[in-house]
């Protein structure tokens, strides 16, 4: 006589948005809709908005060693690491629009994360100097 398998199926019932998502991260996979965020755009948009747009901060993440060596006219040095004690003293408007960018595009995330979270609102990240194909001062 064969052996029965007894299998129940046992309905799932997921939780509103949690639907889709699998995984093993070591991070959470969902951010809640309060999450603080920013904007990515690449050079060409960032420069874009750069000549249409007004009262704006173009804010490097690097080290001071590395701005001497060449920056983005008229941007603001505040390095990554610096961003969190320093931000909201030198940026006191948090509507303001802050474009943040960095060497290759690593700390320029970092910092605008950093700036989200304190509740900056219109950050906008957009890579690193290494990819800026317009004018540089040195």
């Amino acid at each position: 006589m064969p052996k029965s398998n007894n299998i129940t199926a046992t309905p799932t019932i997921a939780a509103p948005g949690l639907v889709g998502l699998s995984g093993c991260a070591s991070t959470p996979a969902i951010q809640s809709e309060s999450s603080s965020s920013y904007q990515q755009v690449d050079a060409e948009a960032a420069k874009k908005m750069m000549d249409e747009e007004e009262d704006y901060v173009i804010l490097d993440a690097r080290t001071q060693a590395e701005c001497d060596q060449g920056h983005i006219p008229s941007s603001i040095l505040m390095p990554r690491d610096t961003v969190a004690d320093a931000a909201e003293g030198a940026l006191p408007n948090k509507d303001q629009p802050i474009l943040v960018y960095c060497r290759s595009g690593n700390r320029s995330k970092q910092a605008s994360q950093t700036l989200a979270d304190l509740g900056y609102t219109n950050v906008v990240e957009f890579g690193g100097i290494n990819s800026w194909p317009y004018d540089v001062e040195r």
